[in-house]
């Protein structure tokens, strides 16, 4: 049976992990282990003695990046299933059991769940791999306030196949972890999820949404509102384009490669 192990940052995110422990008090039949990471200093949560499942604490002398806190999360873990969960996710009910699921039956896949805001709306967390030109593209539209075209993905009954879903819930096979190396910690924060599933795909990894799986994002949106972030966020986007993995990947379209599902 699988195991997870649900690796969660916060950075003063305590009252949104509260809310996550209630959600998984509700999950049954799973097996299940949690390293919490404080990023910065602050109390535990107040509910985290009443999980029936295995809670490991690292507390940061000194804050790290996203995939620098997730990586040493995966050096002390022990489960089958290493699950990227950002704090502001709420669970609708178990997301786990459909992802273990299609994972027995295709276990070289980076899964995602559906994501949709408090309102039941849709997120944009799987998406087509970034271009310069889309990125200039979102930005006029942004600015002359015209909506974008949703990306449109390959699909069956059981899946979409996106080229690449976010950081918030990444749920990724112990052996892929292991055989891509972690996240890169090139990047402090932002892209390296798309970074990522760059690699898996150069890997022979499928990219996947479980349709019957949904939770629920309570966005944060920091690069649009402190400039830190939004530094961050600009030289991602720059490492990113410039980074070996990309131009192999473009490489590797131009060849007539396309995410296997």
């Amino acid at each position: 049976m699988s195991m997870f192990t649900l690796s969660i940052v916060s950075h003063g995110h305590k009252s949104h992990i509260e809310l996550l422990f209630d959600d998984l008090l509700k999950v049954k039949n799973e097996h299940i282990d949690i390293i919490l990471t404080i990023n910065i200093d602050e109390d535990l949560p107040n509910n985290i003695n009443n999980l029936p499942f295995s809670v490991k604490i690292i507390r940061n002398e000194t804050p790290k990046g996203f995939a620098a806190n997730h990586n040493a999360a995966f050096a002390v873990s022990q489960g089958t299933i290493f699950v990227i969960l950002n704090p502001d996710i709420r669970l609708i009910d178990n997301p786990f059991s459909a992802i273990a699921a299609y994972l027995e039956d295709y276990p070289e896949t980076v899964c995602a769940t559906l994501v949709v805001n408090q309102f039941g709306a849709f997120e944009d967390s799987a998406r087509l791999f970034p271009t310069p030109f889309f990125l200039v593209k979102k930005l006029f539209f942004k600015i002359f306030n015209i909506k974008l075209k949703s990306d449109t993905f390959p699909e069956n009954e059981q899946a979409l196949f996106p080229d690449w879903i976010a950081g918030m819930f990444m749920a990724v096979p112990r052996e892929t972890y292991q055989q891509l190396g972690g996240l890169s910690e090139q990047y402090h924060m932002y892209y390296e999820d798309v970074n990522f599933c760059v690699r898996a795909q150069l890997a022979g990894q499928s990219i996947a949404v479980i349709k019957s799986a949904k939770v629920i994002h309570e966005a944060q949106r920091d690069s649009h509102r402190k400039i830190q972030h939004f530094l961050w966020h600009l030289q991602s986007i720059l490492k990113f384009f410039m980074s070996k993995p990309y131009l192999q990947l473009k490489l590797a379209r131009l060849r007539g490669y396309t995410n296997k599902n």
